[in-house]
């Protein structure tokens, strides 16, 4: 393992001297256009470990990417390899359609402190809720980026995360009621302590979110990764390009169902993913939005 492979990866050529903010959002930007959000190994037959060795070997070497437990994990050993202070949070997710949030922690965070100023590095949720800056960890300030606007709030020393998004437009209007759309303009994505977490601390969830029928995981395929004007998905059967500020403040949404037989060759066109044994993509309706 060694920063220089990892680099190579993700394609960051800049300055290293500095544990300032401004490399930190390069770093940062450069894993999430390079390294996608994905679970695909539950769906070829693979087992997901948080061995940090076999994460670093999956992502850097074969090239995949992989869910927040891993993206999140090697993130935070590149940043404290660097130098930052960092530690791993963990966060419950908000589900829209229970119009609740998950009663099991299963989201990993990284918190970096520079110049004792706290921030949230996330490189690990994917689609519309993907952050693309570090997020200065403060109470109720509008934090606008590409995506949309971000904000946390704090209530009893619970952190909650939410995003505005702009309007919509599908020119593809066969899914414009999909459940892959997410209906609301401004929605709530997790909550969170400042309570620091180790790696241990998610083993249950990564078996649970693996093997469970009503894990999210489980009933969906899903690969996701930001590009520098949006983000791209492939969910299932469906590939969804997404163009943020298409125009003044509407994102272009656009859909194309796949067949079989183009699942694998838009994973590798698309995603710069090859996989080692056959994808079964699955899209149980009602799950995901983006």
């Amino acid at each position: 393992m060694n920063l220089e492979e990892y680099f190579a990866r993700t394609g960051y050529k800049g300055p290293l001297e500095k544990q300032d903010l401004e490399t930190l959002t390069d770093i940062f930007q450069h894993h999430i256009r390079a390294v996608p959000f994905e679970n695909l190994s539950i769906h070829c037959g693979e087992k997901i470990t948080l061995e940090l060795e076999q994460v670093y070997n999956k992502i850097v070497r074969r090239k995949r990417g992989g869910w927040c437990m891993e993206n999140n994990q090697l993130l935070g050993w590149v940043l404290k390899r660097l130098g930052y202070d960092t530690s791993f949070l963990g966060a419950y997710v908000f589900n829209p359609h229970q119009n609740a949030y998950a009663t099991i922690m299963t989201h990993l965070l990284v918190k970096v402190v520079i110049d004792g100023k706290a921030y949230i590095v996330d490189g690990g949720f994917g689609v519309s809720y993907q952050m693309w800056q570090p997020m200065e960890l403060v109470s109720g300030k509008d934090q606008p980026q590409a995506p949309g606007i971000f904000r946390f709030t704090e209530k009893n020393a619970i952190w909650y995360l939410e995003k505005v998004r702009r309007k919509q437009y599908i020119p593809n209007q066969n899914f414009s009621n999909s459940d892959l759309l997410e209906k609301k303009e401004c929605r709530k994505v997790y909550m969170f302590s400042l309570e620091p977490k180790t790696v241990e601390d998610f083993l249950f969830q990564c078996t649970y979110l693996q093997t469970s029928p009503d894990s999210l995981f489980t009933k969906k395929s899903i690969c996701t990764l930001q590009t520098t004007d949006g983000f791209r998905a492939l969910i299932g059967w469906t590939l969804t390009e997404t163009t943020y500020n298409y125009k003044e403040n509407m994102d272009l949404v656009e859909f194309v169902t796949l067949a079989d037989e183009e699942v694998e060759k838009t994973l590798k066109e698309k995603f710069n993913i090859t996989l080692d044994k056959k994808l079964i993509p699955i899209n149980v309706k009602g799950y995901y939005t983006i």
